[in-house]
């Protein structure tokens, strides 16, 4: 069950993992509510999310560093293990990757495994409308949908935009709805 606490006494873990769009500056909104939910949030941001997001506001709001990149072999993991992910917002680029199973990134490394170990996921692309119409996105959303993950996308979720318009439609995204989401994959998975 999500944001609940296990036996152990430690509250399950949500990785939030932010891609490269002006969306993830506000990603802290989505960190804020899945606390207020019960989770222990540790955020990732591929390369590109890290352009956009306020690191130190993010450390000190979950507690734990914002990763981006692999570790060096032997080092520690310095993250609790995910308990389920939300991947917000999730790029073309990263869509199309994690469809096609590439694992450049540590975003991606982490998705593609937790796949495998039946966590949870929720991704929400957020793009616009002539890069949402290219077929292997369109695949790659329609794979990831039924490999289990839940997807949300669609304009019951948000409209799409017109390119170089997304900015100015930032302010309608739907923070809690990765979260409700989750709550329903974390029901049927228990």
């Amino acid at each position: 069950m999500a944001g609940t606490t296990r036996n152990s006494g430690h509250r399950e873990v949500l990785y939030v993992i932010a891609c490269g769009s002006p969306l993830a500056r506000h990603v802290g909104r989505l960190v804020d509510l899945a606390q207020q939910d019960g989770w222990d949030v540790c955020v990732i941001t591929t390369p590109d999310g890290a352009k956009f997001v306020d690191q130190s506001a993010l450390i000190r709001q979950t507690g734990h560093p914002v990763r981006m990149h692999y570790k060096n072999p032997g080092d520690p993991d310095v993250l609790p293990p995910a308990d389920a992910m939300i991947v917000c917002p999730a790029t073309v680029n990263t869509v199309n990757k994690w469809a096609a199973g590439i694992t450049d990134t540590l975003a991606l490394g982490l998705l593609v495994e937790a796949q495998g170990k039946g966590v949870p996921i929720v991704a929400v692309p957020y793009t616009n409308a002539a890069m949402a119409c290219h077929p292997a996105f369109r695949a790659g959303v329609a794979r990831l949908a039924e490999w289990g993950v839940t997807v949300l996308f669609g304009d019951d979720v948000i409209a799409l935009h017109p390119p170089g318009t997304g900015e100015q439609h930032m302010h309608a995204f739907p923070w809690a709805m990765p979260l409700a989401a989750l709550q329903t994959v974390s029901w049927t998975a228990a």
